[in-house]
């Protein structure tokens, strides 16, 4: 259903052209109707001078047209006949005043009695004989109809005064006494509404499949170099091969599925069309672009809103279809911000999608400051129904993204924000890791948020704990070990997720306020993630971080430990170069690391 109001906040549309908008939607192979003209307008353009006022009426304004619903008797008349032919006067003179305004303002979408039922049943029933396609109806109606304020500009903010309620009661057959009574529920109306009401409020939420996610795809990744947007691909094309799980998976991409790394899963689930498609690349292509009713990948045009709107509804398709799909979207990271609206009410709304950012940051250094994104770890971070990561290395990803898959079949699940890049990292300090923890403790820090890459235990020299997360990891490793040659320890705590230990942080003191007088029991008795990861003997040391995104997604560090912080990150636009030049352009190189260091050590003293 399309509205035509002709109305805005502010005032009437001049012109909103109606015709193009059916158009679009034609040309697009729905079908295409309209509710233009009441019943009483409709029988009327069949009578001898029908055509003449059909006329008269299409050639008005907007704003004259408009202007009809607030004049009444015969002002509403002068103003109607100016400029009418001899044929519409001779029609008005036949009728009374309110006669002549009931016909000229009989609108499809509405008639004396509220909206022009019958015409518009029959329209829906035209639509239901085109069973092949979408149907629109473009309902011309009017914005406070019935009402003093009908079709007033300004109608929108307008309050009715209480002596318009009571006519509007009394017009409808109420008093004050009846005005919310139900209908007799022995009665047919009321047996109708009794049965709808029950079918739409009483059942709870029908609770989703659990598809079988694996915890992970492959063994841990401990050598070589790999980066995240390489990682999120070789995933995917994993699970592509897990029967209960690659039936349900659907991707799409704003026209950029081969750039953020969809080629392998492509190549293996398809590309979707509603009907079969010929190849034209053919088979000797690396890429198999075989559009067909079949495929699970959803190419899109260049529309990040497009991309959103379309995560948003396959995210709600268990709520609106019975079937739980698992969305997985991918767009470059700066161009996230393009479709916010779209995220942030596909969010609202509850949906369940993964989102990959990428490339992001600066690091994406020979593509220029357009492709650079800022600050869309602070979008993550603050956005609700969504947790936002941003991993390092591959098995990470490979974690991270299984696990957002599970989580989006829980009843309490909730949508995941990848925040990836395409910078080669070295492998080796991931497996240094996976000694040190074991597989699946290293797995419960990676989910919970984060993890100590680098620990140096409290010594006589001074010291200092380093953050980053994502492409700037490198950067704080090179740091601790100029640093410890600067005879200055280093701890480096890597944030898989800034938003999971942001929230595991913030959880402390969500409880609710104690009675007054009472003492505050049970507040913030487990230490948060970020707690865990720098204990109290650490605390007198100050925090460096350092972000490819701007320093305050990660400035609340400081805060949570009590803790002089430095924050690092990227708070200007970019530009073209190499990765080490832009880094140290915007201040997240190892050196910028070590020399802020350095800076708050000396201030601390």
């Amino acid at each position: 259903m399309v509205d035509l109001n002709r109305q805005s906040l502010d005032r009437v549309i001049p012109d909103i052209h109606a015709i193009r908008l059916q158009q679009f939607f034609a040309d697009a192979g729905w079908h295409v109707t309209e509710a233009k003209y009441g019943s009483q307008l409709t029988a009327a353009f069949k009578e001898p001078r029908g055509e003449a006022l059909r006329a008269r009426i299409d050639e008005m304004s907007n704003e004259a047209y408009q202007a009809m619903f607030a004049l009444e008797g015969s002002e509403l008349r002068d103003k109607f006949l100016t400029g009418a032919d001899k044929a519409v006067k001779k029609l008005a003179a036949e009728m009374d005043d309110a006669s002549l305004k009931s016909l000229v303002t009989d609108l499809g979408g509405h008639d004396l009695g509220g909206h022009d039922l019958g015409l518009l049943v029959d329209t829906f029933r035209e639509c239901d004989l085109v069973s092949t396609r979408p149907s629109v109806v473009f309902a011309y109606t009017v914005k406070g109809w019935s009402l003093p304020i009908a079709g007033d500009p300004m109608n929108h903010s307008a309050l009715l005064s209480s002596a318009q309620i009571d006519d509007l009661r009394a017009a409808s057959g109420l008093t004050p006494d009846t005005e919310w009574d139900r209908l007799d529920p022995a009665s047919p109306a009321g047996q109708l509404c009794a049965k709808v009401g029950s079918s739409i409020n009483n059942p709870g939420p029908v609770p989703r499949p659990r598809p079988p996610v694996p915890a992970s795809t492959a063994k841990p990744q401990q050598s070589g170099t790999t980066s995240t947007q390489e990682a999120f691909g070789r995933t995917l094309a994993r699970l592509a091969e897990i029967d209960g799980v690659k039936e349900r998976i659907v991707t799409t991409a704003p026209d950029v599925s081969i750039s953020t790394n969809l080629g392998g899963w492509i190549n293996k689930r398809g590309v979707f069309s509603p009907t079969e498609r010929e190849d034209h690349g053919g088979a000797d292509r690396l890429l198999k672009w075989a559009p067909s009713p079949d495929g699970q990948h959803i190419e899109l045009g260049i529309s990040e809103m497009n991309l959103f709107m379309m995560l948003g509804q396959l995210g709600l398709s268990h709520d609106h279809h019975g079937e739980h799909l698992l969305p997985v979207g991918t767009v470059y990271d700066p161009f996230v911000l393009r479709g916010l609206d779209a995220l942030i009410y596909s969010l609202y709304n509850a949906a369940r999608f993964i989102v990959t950012g990428t490339p992001s940051g600066v690091t994406l250094a020979p593509e220029g400051g357009a492709h650079q994104s800022t600050i869309t770890a602070s979008v993550g971070l603050e956005l609700p129904g969504i947790h936002y990561v941003e991993p390092t290395y591959a098995t990470e990803v490979d974690w991270l993204l299984c696990d957002a898959l599970d989580r989006l079949s829980l009843a309490d699940g909730q949508s995941c924000y990848l925040r990836l890049s395409t910078r080669p990292i070295d492998q080796g300090p991931f497996a240094a890791a996976l000694a040190t923890h074991g597989e699946s403790e290293l797995r419960d820090l990676v989910i919970a948020g984060g993890y100590r890459l680098v620990s140096t235990p409290v010594s006589d020299r001074p010291g200092v704990t380093l953050v980053s997360t994502g492409a700037t990891i490198p950067n704080a490793l090179l740091a601790a070990r100029e640093l410890d040659h600067e005879g200055v320890d280093a701890t480096v705590v890597h944030l898989t997720s800034p938003d999971r230990t942001y929230r595991s942080w913030r959880q402390r003191h969500d409880a609710p306020p104690a009675p007054a007088g009472a003492a505050a029991t049970n507040v913030g008795k487990e230490a948060s993630l970020i707690h865990r990861l720098v204990p109290a003997a650490e605390r007198n040391r100050p925090v460096v971080s350092v972000h490819d995104a701007a320093s305050h997604a990660l400035a609340w560090i400081g805060s949570a430990l009590g803790t002089p912080q430095t924050a690092l990150g990227v708070d200007r636009f970019g530009e073209s170069g190499t990765v080490e030049d832009l880094h140290d352009i915007t201040g997240i190189s190892a050196g910028h690391i070590v020399n802020a260091a350095l800076l708050a050590i000396d201030e601390g003293q």
